[in-house]
């Protein structure tokens, strides 16, 4: 199991295969993921503040009512989307005012030109379509295109933790820790197609998008992001359909189900979040019960849980359909030799806490047998001599008669 512990997408395997070495494999942790909370990512932007500099608290009541709560941004002023000067917006080109700004949830097309901080153009995309606030795209512009009006044109600038981070990125190619240059236009916003209406083969190639986006989170680190695009895969994959769906597309939205589950466990885990790693298993196990991933995750929580003995035959249950996976092998031994040295130091303790009751069960018993082989012995010698002084007696007295 070892490259394919997590079923990861071809896309994303052939932009990330020369990233792996310093990176944290799915193989390596042999898991998968958790729901995130609301605070866990933070995709809300705060609200625009008032350019008006304070001024509306001198103003009477008539002009408080004929003053514009929010004016727009001026074109060419920086926006600090976040207050951290780390994320900045400048619009180029004004849009459609501020009711044509699309919401969270939707579906929007954009044009977009990546650039390095010394002006290398990165990537150029027309008609790049996502949802917004999905984590489908990079954090800068989920966050900065629900600012951006329709038709306007803007100038986004990032710092390296709202883009690709540390690790940088194989496509497009981007260093590690480098900040970006973003001109975007945002072209169209529509609401999202209606799940229980969507065609199923639409609505498995939508929640294998998801899955595969979160598989990318998780090779970067992005646990947390990985955990939220696997819920909402989830999600897809547990709506109900008002569209007639054949039993081999049943089986194949039950097997992204299931990868997502096993991903959401592997995630899970990297969070420390062993409840929830172990119900996400559970869940794999209930709808197919020899999966040999969800088992090896879950002889994993177990173990971390401190529950050996059930880990054990987990792993046990694991090797049987795999008995030559090396990975199932190497885990079931290491949990083996350390559930036998905790049960020996849950031993050692006992006596002590007992003061050593077995060795002096042994010297009571030894000592009763001793005084009772002692106790033998003198009455057997009191007998002897009481019979030799009877024979004794009876010699003198004949001897007298």
């Amino acid at each position: 199991m070892e490259n394919d512990i997590m079923d990861v997408s071809d896309s994303y395997e052939g932009a990330l295969s020369a990233k792996k070495n310093g990176r944290t494999s799915l193989l390596d942790s042999g898991e998968d993921f958790e729901l995130l909370n609301d605070e866990d990512i933070d995709d809300a932007p705060p609200p625009l503040e008032d350019a008006g500099g304070g001024k509306g608290k001198s103003m009477d009541e008539t002009e408080n009512k004929n003053a514009d709560p929010d004016p727009p941004v001026p074109v060419d002023e920086w926006l600090d989307v976040l207050g951290n000067d780390q994320l900045k917006k400048k619009v180029l080109e004004a849009g459609e005012g501020r009711d044509s700004r699309p919401q969270k949830g939707q579906n929007v097309k954009i044009n977009l030109k990546t650039y390095l901080k010394d002006g290398t153009l990165v990537e150029e995309q027309h008609d790049l379509c996502f949802t917004l606030g999905d984590g489908d795209v990079i954090q800068a512009l989920d966050l900065t295109v629900q600012l951006m009006e329709m038709g306007e044109k803007a100038l986004i600038q990032t710092d390296a933790k709202y883009a690709y981070g540390a690790w940088g990125s194989q496509e497009p190619e981007v260093p590690p820790n480098a900040e970006l240059s973003l001109e975007a236009e945002l072209l169209e916003a529509t609401d999202a197609p209606d799940l229980e209406l969507l065609h199923p083969a639409k609505k498995i190639s939508l929640a294998s998008h998801k899955r595969e986006r979160g598989n990318a989170h998780y090779q970067r680190g992005d646990y947390a992001f990985a955990v939220n695009s696997y819920s909402i895969a989830l999600q897809i994959t547990e709506s109900s359909s008002k569209v007639d769906i054949s039993a081999e597309e049943e089986d194949e939205l039950m097997d992204v189900k299931v990868k997502c589950l096993n991903n959401m466990a592997a995630s899970q885990l990297k969070l420390d979040h062993y409840d929830a790693a172990l119900k996400s298993c559970v869940s794999a196990l209930a709808h197919q019960p020899e999966n040999i991933k969800a088992l090896f995750r879950m002889g994993k929580v177990l173990a971390l849980q401190g529950e050996y003995t059930e880990a054990i035959q987990t792993l046990r249950k694991a090797l049987k359909l795999e008995p030559s996976n090396k990975t199932i092998h190497a885990e079931l031994s290491k949990l083996v030799k350390k559930h036998s040295e905790q049960r020996g130091a849950e031993q050692a303790m006992y006596k002590k806490m007992l003061g050593n009751p077995s060795s002096s069960s042994g010297s009571t018993q030894k000592h009763q047998a001793k005084s009772s082989w002692g106790l033998s012995w003198k009455w057997l010698f009191g007998a002897t001599a009481v019979a030799i002084g009877g024979v004794a007696l009876s010699v003198v007295i004949a001897a007298r008669n």
